[in-house]
This record gives C-alpha cells, structure tokens and sequence, in this order.
C-alpha cells in the first residue's frame, strides 16, 4: 500500500478549508413571508360545497320526479 505523502495531506487540507469555512459561514436565506388568506379564496370553498350540495341534492329529488312520470329512466 502506498504511503500518503504529508505534504499532499496538508494540501487536500488547506483546499477543503478554503472551501468549507466560506460555507459555513454564510447567511441563511431570509425567512417565506407568512401565507395569507384574502376573501376570494374563502368565497371560492364556500362556493365549492354549494354547489356540491346542489348538485346532490338534484341527484336527490331527481328519481322522486322522475318516478312519478310515465316513464323508466332505466
């Protein structure tokens, strides 16, 4: 097994020194801004399940309706 010169030893340690010490000394990148929530995202959910209601509700009444007419719908 070879022997590792001490003068390239220094070397590789000087080089990762030069490299590392900058990053770990460097700043944090400044904190996300908090989120926030205006009205039309508020408004657009609450609309969402209006209309989910609507839409269940017409499933709902729909084969009371349609029994009472004279025909099959399957």
């Amino acid at each position: 097994m070879a022997r590792v010169p001490s003068f390239l030893t220094v070397v590789v340690a000087l080089v990762s020194a030069i490299v590392l010490v900058p990053a770990v000394r460097a700043q944090s990148p400044a904190p996300a801004p908090a989120p926030t929530s205006d009205g039309v995202s508020i408004d657009q959910g609450i609309a969402y399940v209006l209309m989910l209601a609507a839409l269940l509700l017409t499933y709902l009444i729909h084969p009371l309706d349609a029994s009472s007419a004279s025909y099959k719908l399957f």
